[in-house]
């Protein structure tokens, strides 16, 4: 569906269609552009998650490229910036954190820009471009440096939100590290686990942007050169979401191995007290056993302290064994 469709001159909005021209996209389109064409201005229509009958109306309408709205129908892109013709198709991953899950939520935007005009098409909850609209709305000098303006405007809040995003994801990680090296006795490999399938698919958002918006960084005809050093601003900011990425990945796997490490350590500490304890109960069960074999001649079946002295015999032997056990920490 649209959800905004606007024409702005110089930076400013200057028109809204009617909610008949929402209706019919193909008229309301042709004559914003027609009208933005007249004065220099450029349109910026938004769709979210819309039919294939709604984007052959704005396929026609700013004639966009075939392969580039098969892109936009079928979703599930990799980050990428592609030319056709004067126009360019970008494609970003938004994203964002849901702390009560520890889940990554990954969205999808689709931009089309031209000389005069902009569309972008978003999916999911993590895509929402209204506050990205309304910011540029604000600042009709920098929205008056065309559609690479709000080309910026949409790649720096998703980037700003991977930050976001990227402080989650550290803090369940510094929290996996409390518990596994000072927490309860029991495995947290399915929490880790978990947490490093999330940060693989957030990796697969943000590594892909790079080149794109190296790309972007220069200027060119639908850049204007104001906005280069923004772009090229943004980029360092990816990079540095990629360089902390890399980092939780390599601390989530050092959290999993000491976790795999402590969990063989308390399975051998059981083992070495349940030896011990075999091994004490064994002395006791031995005498038993040879008084117990009934033989006509033993010295002790007529001493008159034997059974006395059988008892005190288990007690003293469990307890040098108990002892022994006790100092070498295994019980």
């Amino acid at each position: 569906m649209i959800v905004d469709c606007a024409m702005y001159d110089h930076g400013r909005r200057v028109e809204e269609p009617s909610s008949a021209a929402a209706d019919a996209p193909t008229t309301g389109s042709d004559a914003l552009l027609e009208a933005a064409r007249a004065v220099g201005g450029f349109v910026w229509i938004g769709l979210h998650e819309p039919t294939p009958e709604e984007f052959d109306k704005v396929q026609e309408a700013f004639d966009l490229h075939p392969l580039a709205v098969e892109d936009a129908i079928h979703r599930h892109q990799r980050p990428k910036l592609e030319r056709y013709g004067d126009s360019r198709f970008a494609v970003f991953k938004p994203a964002r954190y849901v702390d009560s899950e520890e889940v990554v939520e990954i969205g999808e935007i689709m931009v089309f820009v031209g000389r005069d005009f902009v569309v972008t098409v978003r999916y999911g909850e993590a895509a929402a471009l209204a506050d990205v609209r309304r910011h540029l709305e604000a600042d009709p000098e920098r929205l008056a440096w065309g559609p690479g303006a709000i080309l910026h405007a949409i790649a720096d809040r998703i980037v700003d939100e991977y930050e976001v995003v990227m402080g989650g994801v550290e803090n369940d990680i510094d929290q996996i590290e409390v518990d596994v090296f000072s927490g309860p006795d029991s495995s947290h490999a399915e929490r880790i686990f978990k947490l490093k399938r999330e940060v693989l698919e957030f990796r697969r958002a943000v590594e892909p942007m790079e080149p794109p918006l190296a790309a972007l960084a220069e200027a060119h005809e639908l850049i204007d050169e104001r906005a280069a050093p923004y772009f090229r601003d943004v980029h360092d900011h990816v990079l540095r979401v990629t360089d902390r990425l890399t980092a939780a990945d390599a601390l989530l796997d050092s959290a999993l191995n000491a976790n795999v490490a402590q969990v063989g350590m308390r399975q051998n500490e059981d083992m070495r007290k349940i030896t011990a304890w075999v091994a004490i109960i064994a002395v006791p069960t031995m005498i038993a056993g040879i008084y117990g074999m009934n033989f006509e001649h033993m010295p002790e079946l007529d001493w008159l302290v034997g059974y006395p002295f059988a008892l005190s015999l288990m007690l003293v032997c469990c307890f040098l064994l108990y002892r022994n056990f006790k100092r070498r920490d295994w019980l």
